[in-house]
């Protein structure tokens, strides 16, 4: 081929086409996905030009791109006229022929374009304030209910973007006033109710409801205060009933117990709902597979540790603490704990928390009354090294065997903590020489972490920077980190068992701290510092029983 060929040559226009539809198809996806007239325009001209004319045209589509148009204003208040316009006609034509569908289908379809075309708005949340002054967002509340699920999706797809949480952070001011009018809209009642009708076995519906539990994920870390107002409206029932459905694993069902998880979060009054619509028995119910079976995919672990963790926040309320037995969470934990799967470290979590605090008595009890002494006292004898594979400190471990040994020194009565008593003397109070083990480990890592704070202290004062109550709590909070809680834990129970009235566990506790170099002063202070940080969130009345009790404990210790 030579110069000339070269210069006269013309592509073959049967491939032109198409190319010049995406290129056209990307610029206009963006704002409108279900667009009808993505792929319309003259032909003729293009079939009949040069190659230049063809260069000239798509040049021209690229001026006329409504990307390239500018967003401001008056743009979105046109968008919001002709979405109101549109949404009006298609509901006058519904009403008009209700049984023709092909009367309203093209107002549908016009209808679900300029729902697409708004996705524009999320770039701009400092203009949202149109949305709420304009009505906007209460006729797209009332779309959620719409005949065709399509619309309904449509309007959470948009919504999902409008509240994504990086976009409402932009503009705190214009995301306040969206979050405020969807509220008043009751917008979860009205998404739930549009959950509850849609098929999951669709894809399209599917996708809906994991874009609805976006919605829900995004307000709620915006105002986390919405989480009691969103489970009232509808949205806990519907999540134990999604979480319980005989339904294959998937995504949606991963993202159920994430919300689950996320509403339950300091929060006593949803823990309460959770508990009154029977949701400890769906959560153990849940949990019950993973017994003997380990998750099978790194998603279905993530769902699992999620229902563990909705479990822990519900166990904060006494009521539920009540319900937790009565629905055999005790049994199911210690088989848990037997059985050496997956599951094992997290049902240690539970456990702890189902027995801590005086409202944990009966836990405590029924826990001895199964066995569960058998359970617990090998694991406090060794950490065991699959713990590090699931990601779990030894220190984490060993905090919370201490602290549910700790809780059965408090709680336990009668025969119960005499057979627990006798766990210590057993095999030459083997038990009693692992606890000590534990006291100088943590004491050292203590001792190393107050050095590095002293020298911090000790840098401050000599920049002339004052050390206040806050910057006082926060290195407190850092010594706990570094181990000072499992080290009061080990001190309560050794100051618990010396008080038991077996001398056997007296004389070996003050023989191993002699022999190591130990000393009663050290753990005496220990107790004393526990006591006074004692009682976090309870009432004045228990935090002055319970150091009165642990001090006349120090006093025969």
């Amino acid at each position: 081929m030579d110069v000339g060929e070269l210069l006269n040559y013309q592509p073959d226009r049967g491939a032109k086409r198409p190319r010049a539809e995406d290129s056209r198809e990307e610029s206009r996806s963006k704002q409108r996905p279900a667009g009808r007239d993505a792929g319309r325009g003259p032909d003729s001209e293009e079939q009949t030009g040069d190659g230049e004319k063809i260069l000239e045209r798509l040049m021209d589509q690229d001026g006329e791109d409504p990307e390239a148009e500018l967003v401001d204003e008056s743009t979105v208040k046109k968008m919001i006229l002709t979405f109101e316009k549109r949404s009006y006609k298609n509901q006058e034509l519904r009403i008009k022929f209700p049984d023709n569908p092909e009367k309203f289908m093209e107002a549908e379809l016009d209808l679900n374009d300029i729902i697409q075309e708004m996705h524009v708005i999320a770039t701009i949340p400092e203009l949202y304030h149109l949305l709420v002054e304009l009505n906007a967002v209460h006729s797209l509340l009332g779309l959620l209910s719409h005949d065709n699920t399509d619309i309904s999706i449509a309007v959470v797809d948009l919504l999902q973007e409008l509240t994504d949480i990086d976009t409402l952070h932009e503009s705190e001011e214009g995301a306040e006033v969206l979050i405020d009018a969807l509220l008043e809209g009751q917008v979860v009642a009205l998404m739930v109710q549009n959950m509850e009708r849609l098929d999951e076995t669709v894809k399209e519906e599917a996708d809906g409801v994991y874009n609805t539990l976006a919605v829900i994920e995004n307000m709620a870390e915006f105002r986390p205060g919405l989480c009691t107002e969103a489970a009232q409206q509808g949205l806990m029932q519907w999540l134990l009933k999604r979480i319980k459905a005989k339904m294959p694993f998937d995504a949606n069902k991963l993202y159920c117990s994430e919300i689950l998880a996320i509403l339950l979060q300091n929060n006593d009054k949803t823990r309460e709902l959770l508990g009154e619509m029977d949701g400890i028995d769906v959560l153990l119910q849940q949990l019950s597979v993973f017994k003997r079976h380990n998750p099978a995919t790194p998603e279905e672990q993530e769902m699992m540790e999620n229902l563990f963790d909705a479990l822990c926040s519900c166990l904060m309320l006494p009521a539920n603490r009540d319900r937790f037995l009565r629905g055999e969470g005790l049994q199911l934990m210690n088989l848990m704990l037997r059985e050496k799967k997956m599951s094992r470290v997290s049902a240690l979590k539970v456990l702890d928390y189902g027995v801590i605090g005086p409202e944990g008595s009966d836990n405590c009890h029924k826990f001895v009354d199964i066995l569960g002494l058998r359970t617990i006292f090998p694991l406090f004898m060794k950490t065991p090294k699959k713990m590090k594979k699931v990601g779990v400190s030894d220190k984490e471990h060993e905090e919370h065997v201490c602290s549910i040994i700790a809780s059965m020194l408090r709680n336990l009565k009668g025969q119960q903590r005499s057979r627990l008593l006798s766990k210590f003397t057993e095999n030459d109070c083997e038990k009693v020489d692992r606890l000590m083990e534990l006291h100088f480990k943590y004491l050292e890592a203590v001792q190393l972490a107050d050095k590095r704070i002293e020298g911090e202290k000790h840098d401050m004062v000599r920049r002339g920077e004052i050390i206040d109550d806050a910057m006082d709590d926060e290195f407190y909070l850092r010594r706990l980190d570094a181990g000072l809680f499992v080290l009061q834990l080990v001190c309560y129970i050794m100051v618990e068992i010396c008080n038991a009235g077996v001398p056997q566990l007296q004389q070996r506790v003050h023989q191993i701290l002699n022999l190591r170099g130990g000393s009663v002063k050290i753990v005496r202070h220990i107790m004393r510092e526990y006591a006074e940080n004692i009682g976090d969130g309870k009432s004045e009345e228990f935090k002055e029983s319970e150091q009165k009790r642990i001090m006349e404990l120090l006093e025969n210790f």
